[in-house]
């Protein structure tokens, strides 16, 4: 019966994990693909690689707050039973739901979908101070922050290209000029931010000066790459440099779309992991609390989930992401990729579950506050907010209700007085 469980539990992290690809994975590849710059089958190639690459290298750091962060220990020791029926039901609740967005093509936050899931059961198989709020009211703070650090860097980012480049009488020449410079830019801080506290799935950590010297060599390296390439422009004589100067954008956006599959594989497979790890290790009889690493094997899970996600319902998405909030182009795409991909690679490394969709959400709309307010669709932000507001209140009271379905299955009953 164990197995049958165990079973149960691997194919419920898979079905989790498709609906995180169709929802939340759009979030990465979302803007590229609304601004012309990847096409969906190119986007889930990219995918396929960054979000492994990124879920097996870094994905463990945040996999272990949402394991055992939200819930008190003195539940997971007392009550491993509840513990085991409470994160099937919290996986469940938020592979429903996810499913029910997605169909509509919401863009609701899987972050705030599983931990407002293990919040009910928290509550319900424990009582209030089985909770821990402090590391709720840390990562609520994190849902407000994230989205303000998105936009203001989507904004400062936007406001340059539109200042430095696109408002000059020449473009194509402004933007011959300073390509090299943000390739160097995009590089340097995206090496900081991934080496900084090292690479735990390969064993391998720098020292900070050999970390600066690091970063400022493949930045260098990307310059002088991109230097080359935008120097043998052609630009026909009846153009006014425009176009040109998208498709060098197009470009660095697919180059920021892999860095934001990558830092989404990193932060956001913690939403199967980590409850599916907790439910693996106490049906194998193991410790539900300690520091330990995440199985490889999980993290591939939840990768193959995710990507299959992306292939199947993702287009829905992407369709309100990188259409319906504002006009993008590759330029606008690019800052708001840009912003978002450092905000949510920061957080990764902090172990700090962040919301994906958040943090894109604001890089979008501090790219559209750029143009003005009536470069905003102010219907569908609005209809984005609300889905913000019922995720984590819904998702808890599916999580409560599988709860008691679960409870009173005489099969799993039976599995948990064993283990009890």
């Amino acid at each position: 019966m164990i197995t049958a469980l165990f079973i149960f539990a691997i194919l419920l992290g898979f079905y989790v994990a498709w609906n995180i690809g169709a929802n939340d994975v759009a979030n990465s590849v979302g803007t590229a693909v609304g601004s012309g710059a990847l096409t969906l089958k190119q986007a889930m190639l990219i995918a396929a690689i960054f979000e492994f690459a990124g879920s097996f290298l870094l994905g463990s750091n945040v996999s272990e707050t949402l394991e055992s962060g939200i819930v008190t220990r003195d539940l997971l020791l007392n009550s491993p039973s509840d513990y085991l029926i409470g994160m099937l039901g919290a996986l469940l609740a938020t592979g429903v739901w996810l499913q029910l967005a997605s169909y509509f093509g919401w863009p609701v936050s899987t972050t705030h979908s599983i931990i407002g899931a293990i919040l009910g059961f928290g509550i319900i198989a424990g009582d209030m101070k089985s909770v821990a709020w402090m590391n709720m009211a840390s990562i609520a703070l994190s849902w407000v922050v994230s989205p303000l650090f998105g936009g203001l860097g989507a904004y400062m980012i936007f406001s340059f290209i539109r200042r430095k480049i696109l408002g000059q009488h020449r473009p194509i020449q402004a933007a011959i000029r300073y390509t090299p410079w943000i390739a160097f830019m995009i590089f340097f801080v995206l090496m900081l931010i991934i080496f900084f506290d090292g690479l735990p799935g390969l064993d391998f950590q720098l020292a900070v000066p050999w970390l600066f010297i690091l970063a400022s060599l493949i930045g260098g390296v990307a310059a002088w790459i991109a230097y080359f390439l935008v120097r043998h422009i052609a630009v026909s004589v009846t153009s006014d440099g425009y176009a040109e100067v998208e498709r060098i954008f197009m470009s660095l956006q697919v180059i920021v779309a892999c860095f934001m599959a990558f830092a989404h594989g990193s932060n956001d497979v913690a939403n199967v992991i980590g409850p599916l790890s907790g439910i693996i290790n106490v049906l194998q009889g193991e410790s539900i609390t300690g520091v330990r690493s995440i199985s490889p094997w999980l993290l591939v899970l939840g990768g193959s989930g995710i990507v299959a996600g992306l292939a199947t319902w993702g287009w829905r998405v992407i369709e309100t992401i990188g259409k319906k909030i504002t006009q993008l182009t590759p330029s606008r795409g690019f800052a708001a990729g840009f912003g978002a991909t450092i905000t949510v690679m920061l957080a990764s490394k902090l172990g700090l579950p962040i919301s994906t969709t958040h943090v894109l959400v604001g890089a979008v709309l501090g790219v559209g506050f750029a143009r003005g307010i009536g470069a905003i669709n102010l219907n569908t932000v609005r209809d984005i907010f609300i889905s913000w507001l019922v995720t984590v209140p819904l998702s808890a009271g599916l999580s409560i209700l599988f709860f008691y379905l679960l409870s009173l299955i005489s099969d799993i009953e039976l599995v948990i007085s064993a283990l009890a």
